[in-house]
């Protein structure tokens, strides 16, 4: 079972969206947190990626209606459970990359 934990500033970035855009995150966890379980392959709808230039650290990116694409940023953190342990570390728009 995976296991998470959210950066402070994720969780300032998450209060700054709209509800739909976190109704849609929560949608794409739903999926990303599946394939954890599953094995750890992400499925190509979810755009799993390394951020360039920022070891260590990878953007899950989806729609989030209309305006930019959504984005999260996370790591692998240490295994507190059998399975993966995540750290989200920003959500937002494409901006938050500078800064990941």
């Amino acid at each position: 079972m995976p296991t998470y934990e959210a950066l402070p500033r994720f969780t300032t970035d998450l209060n700054r969206l709209t509800p739909e855009q976190r109704r849609r995150f929560r949608q794409t966890v739903a999926a990303f947190v599946e394939d954890l379980r599953t094995g750890g392959r992400f499925r190509a709808g979810l755009r799993v990626k390394r951020v360039q230039r920022a070891p260590g650290i990878y953007e899950l990116t989806w729609s989030m209606g209309t305006g930019p694409a959504g984005r999260a940023t996370w790591s692998y953190g240490p295994e507190r459970k059998r399975g993966a342990h995540i750290i989200w570390r920003r959500i937002g728009a494409h901006d938050i990359l500078t800064s990941p």
